[in-house]
């Protein structure tokens, strides 16, 4: 695992509370009256691994989650009630929907479930939806197209499948699958234009849903996180197609394209990563806060976990 940045970062935090689980980049534990306690580490994860620790990474999602969970919420209700610690969300304890809605609006990606590697060996019906010839790498869609994945279990990879897949598996009631379909789309507009308006390009998200105790339907999880989007920068973007050029990203793609390039595809031990990955990687998260939010970015004192047991003490009792 890298360890840039390891001293003054978080990556693991343990409470004695019962129902804990351990995501690969958040913890969580059940709290009485129905709700959750989950707190966001440092901890990268890519091709279904964990990785590496990026300083400040685990307060910048926890953050902007929060950001935009408030600029989504007249689309569909989320599971959100507070932000008692910059690393700490309090949360309705909801039902995750055992399906990721990944939507896309750029031909992109490196990994096994993206649609350019598949698009460049000869595919044109990837996840259900056809796609023309011609397409430019990284360039758009003809529209934004929802691809969703089954959720990886026990170290597993997420699993393509078609959107019609999710009805005819029994995955999600058919009702209920096509409304999360059109939260998706409108989530990702909003996105895509508050995006645009602070000069990035939202390539592509994923979103995860869930049920409260009245079977109502929430986004859960994280929204438009630099962990759960591929935000781009959209004054150079043209440029560097024409040129033949990746984009420049504000997210995690940079990991996943080092480890690429150490010839990791997700199976066995990590590589180890230049530190210079681990901190360009924190700057450019931070970079991505502040350029959205257009708030600074001012970090949670530390140590974190001193910072994180104070602050979640009323919670705890």
């Amino acid at each position: 695992m890298g360890a840039a940045g390891a001293a003054a970062s978080l990556s693991d935090f343990v409470l004695d509370l019962p129902g804990h689980v351990s995501g690969k980049v958040r913890e969580a534990w059940e709290l009485p009256d129905g709700r959750r306690l989950l707190v966001t580490s440092d901890r990268l994860s890519a091709f279904d691994r964990v990785i590496g620790l990026v300083p400040h990474k685990g307060q910048v999602l926890n953050q902007l989650a929060g950001w935009w969970f408030a600029r989504t919420a007249d689309i569909v209700p989320n599971h959100l009630l507070a932000i008692p610690d910059p690393n700490a969300s309090l949360v309705i304890d909801a039902s995750p929907l055992p399906v990721e809605v990944v939507v896309r609006g750029r031909l992109t990606g490196s990994t096994s479930t993206s649609i350019l590697p598949r698009y460049l060996a000869g595919d044109r019906v990837l996840y259900g939806h056809r796609l023309p010839d011609g397409l430019r790498p990284h360039g758009p869609l003809p529209q934004p197209l929802i691809t969703p994945t089954t959720k990886a279990q026990d170290g597993g990879h997420d699993q393509p499948i078609t959107v019609e897949g999710v009805e005819t598996d029994g995955l999600v009631e058919r009702r209920l699958w096509r409304r999360i379909q059109d939260v998706a789309l409108a989530l990702f507009e909003r996105g895509s234009q508050i995006a645009e308006d602070a000069g990035f390009v939202l390539a592509d998200t994923k979103y995860e849903f869930g049920l409260d105790s009245d079977g109502n339907l929430l986004l859960i999880d994280e929204v438009h996180t630099p962990d759960s989007s591929r935000y781009w920068d959209a004054a150079n973007l043209d440029a560097r197609l024409e040129a033949g050029q990746a984009p420049e990203g504000f997210d995690k793609e940079a990991v996943r394209l080092a480890l690429r390039a150490a010839g990791y595809r997700g199976d066995g031990t990590p590589p180890d990563l230049a530190p210079s990955v681990w901190t360009e990687t924190s700057t450019r998260y931070i970079a991505l806060y502040e350029r959205l939010t257009g708030l600074p970015f001012v970090p949670g004192e530390q140590p974190i976990e001193d910072r994180l047991r104070r602050n979640l003490a009323g919670l705890l009792g």
